[in-house]
Order: structure tokens, then C-alpha cells, then sequence
């Protein structure tokens, strides 16, 4: 059976990474952005560059392709959260 372990990767790469886009459309749609944790979403963001830089070591397509991904959610969380922190109630 020649079967590429990479597949079972980019499969756990989509179900993980697909989980933060549901809190960034909410607080894209919503501005409010109250509830969610700056220092979570940064400790997360310092550990998916870390995962990167894993996945390029040993050169993992899955690796890459989730902490990419989701590093670029989670980036879009952390700056929602400090502009939308910052703004001014209408």
C-alpha cells in the first residue's frame, strides 16, 4: 500500500486551523472583541511560529500549510483585538 502519511497531516491541518476561523469572522462582523484574550491569541501565535519553523525543518507540507494558515488567523485576531479595543463606542 503506498500510502503518503502527509495526507493524514493536511487533513488534521484543515479540522485544527478551520477552528479559529469562526471567532475571527465573529469579530471582523461584530468589532466586539470584549471577551477574547489578547495574551491567549499571542502565546499561540509565538507557538504556531515555532510549529512553522518545525514543519520547514523537516520539511512537512501539512505542518506548513496549518501553522501558516493559522498563524495569519490568529494574526488577524490579535490586530482586530487591539483595533477594535481601541475604538470608540458610537
Amino acid at each position: 500500500m503506498d500510502f503518503n502519511i502527509e495526507y493524514i497531516g493536511v487533513i488534521a491541518a484543515i479540522l485544527t486551523t478551520s477552528g479559529f476561523a469562526p471567532q475571527v469572522y465573529k469579530s471582523l462582523k461584530t468589532k466586539e472583541v470584549g471577551s477574547v484574550s489578547l495574551t491567549m491569541y499571542v502565546v499561540m501565535f509565538l507557538g504556531l511560529l515555532f510549529w512553522l519553523y518545525y514543519g520547514v525543518l523537516i520539511n512537512s507540507f501539512s505542518m506548513i500549510l496549518a501553522n501558516t494558515v493559522s498563524g495569519i488567523l490568529v494574526l488577524i485576531q490579535i490586530v482586530a483585538k487591539i483595533i477594535y479595543s481601541n475604538a470608540k463606542p458610537r
